[in-house]
């Protein structure tokens, strides 16, 4: 895969939420491992790190006091330092009017608050993982899918009776929806935000559990009914995955 391009019309940062206080105890984890991890200015005011996958992705930890979700808790971190779950994506768009005008008055966001070019919107009060940042840069380059980069962003829904409603007052605003598309643990529709970025709409049910233990997600290739006929020559191109112990 070609290496993709970071600009306009594009998810650029993923954010996760750690405690206030633990980016030092992260800066070392990080910095032991080989990554390189840059110190940003504060927003919100709530400190922010970055550093990127070996692929080019960006991610950033943002210590808060808000956050009250369960930590997921690796080897090595307790709950003053681990990461509570998503916190937030950051989207770049060149002209930020429309984009927040189909955000507010569609999906059901609101501002949350304003910093420079970054405007923060959420849902059910905002906060950790019910944010998404929009940054205007007028010049930003046009973005390019590729490795490296993010290919779309999901929000989520409780049924699917709301999923068809937001269809069609999406419609109704002039989006172009696909129709619901079967991922087999979710359904979806996709668009385009004004901005260029593609947006989905999942479904939570049926969930991740349906064929395996909670325990064991992860741990074995699950396909859809429809490629199981196919399950050997699918399997015999994909790398071989160590599941630790």
């Amino acid at each position: 895969m070609a290496v993709g391009r970071k600009g306009a019309g594009q998810i650029t940062t993923t954010s996760f939420s750690v405690p206030g206080g633990s980016l030092a105890t992260w800066r070392t984890r990080l910095g032991d491992r080989g990554i390189a991890v840059t110190d940003l200015e504060d927003r919100f005011g709530d400190a922010v790190i970055a550093c990127a996958d070996p692929s080019g992705l960006e991610f950033e930890l943002i210590a808060n006091k808000h956050d009250h979700r369960k930590a997921w808790l690796p080897e090595g971190l307790d709950p003053e330092t681990a990461i509570r779950g998503l916190h937030s994506v950051t989207m770049v768009v060149r002209a930020k009017g429309p984009t927040l005008k189909l955000m507010t008055d569609v999906l059901g966001y609101r501002v949350i608050e304003e910093e420079g070019a970054r405007t923060r919107v959420g849902v059910h009060g905002g906060g950790p993982g019910k944010a998404i940042d929009v940054v205007e840069d007028p010049k930003a380059p046009g973005a390019m899918n590729g490795l490296g980069t993010v290919h779309h962003v999901a929000m989520g829904v409780a049924t699917s009776e709301h999923q068809l409603q937001m269809r069609e007052e999406l419609l109704r605003a002039g989006a172009r929806v696909t129709d619901v598309r079967d991922r087999c643990y979710f359904t979806s529709i996709y668009f385009r935000e004004p901005g260029g970025i593609l947006f989905e709409i999942a479904t939570a049910k049926p969930g991740f559990a349906i064929d395996e233990e909670l325990d064991a997600l992860g741990t074995a290739l699950k396909l859809p009914s429809w490629e199981e006929a196919a399950r050997s020559q699918i399997e015999a191109g994909l790398d071989a995955v160590v599941v630790p112990s």
